[in-house]
């Protein structure tokens, strides 16, 4: 059996997870991490259709972006050329700037834009060890405050267009599950943002102190256009709730449009799992570009 084979034959652990495997280090409340190639343990089986990109003609890798309380690593690739390049914040799922979120980044630099992953949750955790889905969501995830989140995502874009031949009357976000909900969040938040695309976002979820809203909480008040993408047949988010979200926006005069893949799951453009659905993916990855098109990031 080919090595392609046997990863397509594997069954994967916590399928539906997906991390990066590093070396943590300590500075300033950050638990940082080297940003190398890999999975976490969570995800250490990589699927036989996974792209490759390579950074020919790029400048790509590891990038450090100043925040106020420490350096955040990110990756961050972009053409080799002289740039202002439009900007595009590619926001994670929930295990970290992997060799998926990298290759994303390249296919986006490939096309001309800079396109900066941020490791938003090196503060709160390794997750180089961690392969309980619970473990993760409750030492993690849920200790990330959004208010932190947000001022991230502003401190990656001052950087990309301070530090990185951005440019900052460009810029675009996108981000893929739990990302998906941080696009709601910070279009409703950042007034600079041209366009948003969310691919299959949670929208509701627990409130807590330092998480008191939801997406849905936020449909009313997105400063820029959301294109949504989703999976009619995501168990975790029910179309009831995708439709109701482009209606409250649009209601409230917001630009929307929502895509909903019939019998299609969650992580349907994560490459490297089973959940990977080659025709929407990349009918979704023509509809982002689109998008950025329509309303001025490209």
């Amino acid at each position: 059996m080919t090595a392609s084979a046997s990863a397509k034959a594997a069954k994967p652990v916590l399928e539906g997870l997906d991390g990066l495997v590093r070396e943590p280090f300590s500075r300033r409340g950050f638990v940082m991490t080297g940003l190398i190639s890999g999975f976490t343990l969570a995800t250490t089986v990589v699927h036989g259709q996974a792209i490759t990109t390579d950074s020919t003609g790029l400048v790509a890798g590891d990038v450090q972006i100043p925040t106020a309380d420490g350096q955040m690593p990110a990756y961050r690739a972009m053409p080799a050329g002289n740039g202002p390049f439009p900007i595009v914040l590619v926001i994670e799922e929930i295990f970290g700037v992997h060799e998926y979120i990298k290759d994303t980044c390249r296919r986006l630099a490939k096309l001309g834009y800079c396109a900066v992953a941020p490791e938003v949750y090196a503060r709160q955790g390794d997750l180089t060890k961690m392969t309980d889905v619970q473990q993760i969501v409750s030492q993690v995830i849920s200790k990330k405050p959004d208010a932190e989140l947000l001022s991230d995502l502003d401190a990656t874009a001052k950087w990309a267009a301070a530090s990185s031949k951005g440019d900052a009357n460009r810029l675009g976000v996108t981000g893929f599950c739990r990302g998906g909900r941080a696009v709601w969040l910070y279009a409703a938040h950042n007034p600079a943002v041209k366009a948003s695309v969310a691919w299959y976002g949670p929208l509701g979820g627990n409130r807590t102190e330092i998480q008191p809203k939801t997406a849905a909480d936020v449909a009313a008040d997105i400063k820029a256009p959301v294109l949504g993408l989703y999976g009619g047949a995501d168990t975790g988010i029910p179309v009831a709730d995708v439709e109701k979200q482009r209606d409250t926006a649009k209601a409230a005069g917001k630009t929307v449009e929502i895509v909903i893949y019939p019998d299609t799951p969650h992580a349907f453009h994560a490459d490297y799992r089973p959940s990977y659905r080659k025709q929407p993916a990349e009918d979704g990855w023509a509809k982002m570009l689109a998008w950025f098109k329509t309303y001025g990031v490209a």
